[in-house]
């Protein structure tokens, strides 16, 4: 492997994902496309798939893949536990996790804690959801 080229997020509703990863979260877009056909079938073990997904980048290279499938429709359950098996997660480094926490909590984002320093004191965390209640780590590195 070489390098983790991004995060792939199925959400119901891309105009609230966006606004939860682009305006709050900070990620800039970098590309959104329109897909459908036979490429596409073929990798996702799809028939007749169309899936409008947006790239987001942060600001050190990694990047998110928002997919919002319009065939078949997005499935809704309730969002798994952090200890489900599998992917349960993700995490971005944030330059300030207080005032993000501040503007998440007052644009009404769950979240499971105010920030804490971690037992090492290497970093401050905590959890919140996005729209669709993916588990996003918000981790403000404290010491390198």
């Amino acid at each position: 492997m070489t390098a983790l080229r991004h995060v792939g997020i199925v959400v119901r509703n891309l105009d609230a994902a966006l606004g939860f990863y682009r305006d709050l979260l900070g990620f800039r877009e970098v590309r959104a496309m329109d897909e459908s056909g036979e490429f596409l079938d073929s990798i996702l073990g799809l028939s007749h798939a169309k899936v409008r997904t947006v790239k987001l980048a942060g600001t050190s290279g990694g990047q998110v893949e928002l997919l919002a499938f319009q065939d078949p429709k997005a499935q809704v359950g309730p969002p798994p536990p952090l200890t489900r098996a599998g992917p349960t997660h993700i995490a971005v480094t944030v330059s300030d996790v207080d005032g993000l926490y501040a503007r998440l909590r007052q644009s009404g984002v769950e979240c499971t804690t105010p920030p804490r320093v971690s037992p090492d004191g290497g970093a401050k965390v905590t959890f919140c959801r996005d729209p669709d209640g993916t588990y996003v780590e918000l981790v403000q590195v404290l010491r390198p």
